[in-house]
C-alpha cells in the first residue's frame, strides 16, 4: 500500500477511531494520543498487512491496543496512591511538577516504572542496580511524591 492510498483509507475512517478511543479512554486528550500513535504505528508496520481488504480491522486492533496501553499507564500513575488520594489530584500537572522535585536516583525509577512501564526487573536491567534498590526507590518515591502532593493540596 503506498502513502497515498494509506492516507486515504485513514481519512475514511478517523471518525470511528476516535469513537472507538473515546469509548475506551473517555478523555479527549487521551484519545488523540491513541489514535496518532495507532495511526504512526501502522504506517511504520504496513508490511505487517497481509491483505489490503483487513486495513480498517487491523489498525482498529492497533488502536485498540494503544488504548489499552495508555489505560494501563493510568493505572499505573494511580496506584502510586491509594484511590481516595487520587481522587484529590485535580489536576495531574501537580503530580509531574512532584516528580520533577525528585532526587535524579528516585526520579528515574518512578519515572521508568509509572509513566514508561518498565518493570522491576525491566528497571533493574537498564539501570543495572540490584532488584532491591529498585523496589526501596520506588516505596521511598511514592512516600516522597504523597507528601509533596499532600502539602500542595494544603496550600
Amino acid at each position: 500500500m503506498d502513502k497515498q492510498t494509506f492516507s486515504e483509507k485513514v481519512l475514511k475512517i478517523e471518525k470511528k477511531l476516535y469513537i472507538i478511543s473515546n469509548s475506551i479512554l473517555k478523555n479527549e486528550k487521551d484519545c488523540e494520543d491513541a489514535v496518532e500513535e495507532a495511526i504512526l504505528k501502522a504506517y511504520e508496520n504496513l508490511d505487517g498487512l497481509r491483505e489490503e481488504k483487513y486495513f480498517k480491522t487491523w489498525l482498529i486492533r492497533i488502536l485498540i491496543n494503544e488504548c489499552y496501553k495508555i489505560l494501563n499507564q493510568r493505572k499505573k500513575i494511580e496506584n502510586l496512591f491509594d484511590n481516595k488520594f487520587v481522587d484529590e489530584i485535580n489536576d495531574y500537572a501537580d503530580l509531574y511538577f512532584a516528580i520533577e522535585s525528585l532526587s535524579d536516583k528516585i526520579r528515574i525509577v518512578v519515572l521508568l516504572y509509572y509513566i514508561e512501564g518498565y518493570s522491576i526487573d525491566e528497571i533493574k536491567d537498564i539501570l543495572k542496580i540490584p532488584t532491591g534498590t529498585v523496589k526501596s526507590r520506588l516505596y521511598i518515591g511514592r512516600k516522597l511524591l504523597k507528601i509533596k502532593l499532600l502539602s500542595n493540596e494544603s496550600d
